[in-house]
């Protein structure tokens, strides 16, 4: 067997999705509402304290997403009822199929 040649080729990673949310903490319920303009309107009933309900807004679009938890984070809006939520994982015509569809 000869020399093997390598060839260093980038590896491209699919980027993460981000979707803007409007939480409603505090709901009777855990539900993902539907569109609300530009936004997916999401009611948790977790309180809006030590980011309880943001926690619960994750592991909601998880479970609708069919994803980890861990794929889901808050980026911006912590402490706000409108945030962005990034995803790792689905394309952006899964989350518009699942979420918005």
């Amino acid at each position: 067997m000869g020399p093997v040649a390598v060839v260093n080729a980038p590896v491209l990673l699919p980027m993460p999705v981000r979707l803007n949310v409007k939480a409603v903490p505090g709901a009777k319920r855990d539900e993902i509402v539907g569109r609300l303009g530009d936004r997916l309107k999401v009611r948790v009933s977790a309180p809006p304290e030590g980011g309880k309900a943001n926690e619960a807004i994750c592991r909601l679009i998880a479970e609708a997403l069919n994803i980890k938890p861990r794929d889901v984070r808050i980026v911006a809006g912590h402490s706000r009822a409108e945030k962005v939520v990034e995803l790792d994982g689905p394309s952006p015509d899964q989350v518009h199929a699942r979420l918005l569809g």
